[in-house]
């Protein structure tokens, strides 16, 4: 239901209050003064009568009728009265409007009958004689102890309305006026009393919509500037512990959104109450859209779904491993769960830290397959020197021909366990300098280095009849380190004509752009399949290990050039489909 303002609560209320005192005072007024004008007439009327009935006296005495019907009309058309002159018989002998002889006996009047009996009487009622209301007051007339007769004045009542008719317009008029003065005045009053708190509202409402910055102003009575003070101390409080709570949940927003750990907070009922940013990427998805779900509604991982079953079933503190599996790979979780409690101690749901050690897993992967590697790889030389060792030993020192074979695999497995020691070298010395950052990168002529990584190839190219094609403006310059990225080209260059086809090509280009340089090297060998293409340049990795070590590899040229590439703060991808080559892109800042 709309509710109507306090004004028009006010207003009508006054003015109707105001109404119904002018009416009730304009008509106890008019009754009060319709029965005092008529006590005025009458008393006008018996002291009319009494100097008429000092003339009349004598006249009766004499039984003069003809003189009291004279005296009548003369002094009633003088005085404006009508004079009646009636005996104890009720015989009329005088009136000033009419012939008595055509009147009818009057003893039988209430006025005439009541002065008769020798009292003063007065009476209103219709007079036939002159068709209209009259007001009457008869007075006996006394001589010697004896009622002579009766002596009655009298006057229209008519005359008496329209008199009184124009005193009532005049007191209504003036009720009016009165009331439209009153209604005035009461305007201005309930203004003065709903303006201030129509301010009020409207500073409420500003208060509530945060804006506390514009105070009420204290003007008006005692009580609304005592109302205004209190609002404007209350909005100055509101907005000091607003700014608190914002700034603290902006502080403890911003600690949870800088967490790289996911945090995640449900109630007994497995409801998200909050979720951290992180979180909220681990689970792939928003934060403000998943708030007051179940937790089984937006993460179907049944590992998480029973890790929370076991921090909500436990009084302590829960740790444990979720694996999060998706068509990206998996992911691999360490997740902390305590109880959540509120301010009072009680339990409300449990919060849950999830820290994604993916990398962690994958680094140890690594680092396995790295250890397992590196044993295969030095172990393959050494096996083939030590049979050989062994064979020399029993006896194949003394045949000429077979001492040369297996000293020439002694040399050729003495030589590629050299290579790998070499390359571990240059890698390690790389990391180091990258991390140490000794790797000075000036401004250098690119095409003068692929022209040198293309001459240290130029033999291995020319004996598989393999021709390079180079590509480069000769004014392309770029801030690099000249001997470690002709290194990295030496070695992609080299792994082209390992895996290309006899009478092929490799093309060696380099172009630049406002925000990076580019070298491509590609070539039409194999190519690569796409499961091997994201471990490409870890250690030691091998596509096809047999071919990788007929060709001489070390297994270690495409992991020195991801290093050498990173310490000068670029990237290196690969672009390879088996049976149409790869493409060995590095990418380069522009300083």
């Amino acid at each position: 239901m709309r509710r109507k303002p306090l004004f028009w609560q006010i207003y009508p209320s006054y003015v109707l209050i105001i109404l119904l005192a002018i009416l009730a005072a304009t008509w106890f007024f008019s009754r009060e003064l319709r029965v005092f004008y008529l006590d005025q007439v009458k008393s006008d009327l018996e002291s009319r009568g009494t100097l008429f009935e000092e003339r009349v006296r004598g006249l009766l005495d004499v039984d003069d009728r003809a003189a009291l019907d004279r005296l009548c009309k003369d002094l009633g058309e003088r005085s404006g009265t009508r004079f009646t002159v009636i005996l104890p018989t009720g015989v009329v002998v005088g009136d000033t409007q009419e012939d008595p002889r055509r009147m009818e006996n009057h003893a039988g009047r209430e006025e005439v009958s009541h002065a008769l009996q020798g009292q003063t009487a007065e009476s209103m009622h219709y007079s036939r004689t002159l068709q209209e209301n009259m007001m009457y007051v008869a007075l006996p007339v006394f001589s010697r102890g004896k009622v002579l007769g009766v002596v009655r004045a009298a006057r229209a009542v008519d005359e008496i309305r329209w008199e009184l008719e124009g005193v009532y317009r005049n007191a209504v008029l003036s009720g009016l006026i009165i009331a439209v003065v009153a209604g005035l005045v009461g305007l201005y009053l309930s203004r003065c009393l709903s303006r201030p708190l129509e301010r009020m509202r409207r500073g409420a409402e500003q208060f509530a919509q945060g804006r506390f910055e514009k105070k009420l102003p204290t003007t008006g009575s005692r009580e609304i500037c005592a109302l205004a003070g209190a609002m404007n101390v209350m909005a100055g409080q509101l907005d000091d512990r607003i700014r608190t709570i914002i700034r603290q949940r902006n502080e403890q927003q911003a600690v949870l959104s800088s967490m790289v750990e996911g945090v995640l907070a449900l109630d007994n009922d497995e409801r998200i109450i909050h979720l951290n940013r992180a979180a909220a990427d681990l689970f792939q998805v928003s934060p403000e859209a998943v708030e007051g779900r179940r937790i089984q509604e937006v993460v179907r991982k049944a590992d998480l779904q029973r890790f929370v079953e076991r921090v909500l079933s436990t009084t302590g503190p829960v740790e444990g491993d979720v694996v999060l599996h998706g068509a990206e790979g998996d992911r691999f979780l360490q997740a902390h769960g305590t109880a959540l409690q509120d301010g009072e101690g009680q339990n409300i749901g449990v919060l849950i830290v999830l820290n994604d050690v993916t990398r962690l897993h994958r680094l140890e992967n690594i680092r396995r397959d790295f250890v397992a590697n590196v044993s295969h790889e030095l172990k393959t030389p050494i096996t083939g020197i030590k049979g050989s060792v062994e064979t020399l030993l029993d006896g194949a020192v003394e045949r000429p021909d077979d001492a040369e074979r297996f000293l020439g695999i002694i040399a050729k497995q003495a030589e590629r366990l050299n290579a790998i020691i070499d390359d571990l070298l240059d890698l390690s010395r790389i990391e180091q300098g990258q991390d140490e950052k000794a790797i000075e990168l000036l401004p250098s002529s690119i095409r003068a280095v692929l022209q040198s990584a293309m001459h240290a190839c130029d033999i291995k190219a020319r004996d598989k009849s393999i021709d390079l094609v180079l590509s480069c403006d000769p004014g392309l310059l770029a801030d690099i380190n000249p001997q470690l990225l002709e290194q990295a080209i030496i070695n992609l260059v080299d792994n082209a004509i390992k895996y290309s086809d006899a009478g092929g090509a490799v093309w060696i280009e380099a172009r630049s752009d406002e925000r990076q340089t580019v070298i491509e090297v590609r070539d039409q060998g194999c190519g690569i399949a796409a499961e091997h293409l994201p471990r490409l340049f870890e250690r030691f990795y091998r596509v096809d290990k047999a071919r990788s070590r007929r060709a001489g590899g070390t297994g270690l040229g495409l992991s020195i050039v991801k290093h050498i590439v990173q310490a000068h703060r670029g990237r290196v991808t690969v672009d390879s489909q088996p049976g149409r080559g790869s493409t060995f892109s590095i990418f380069l800042p522009n300083s």
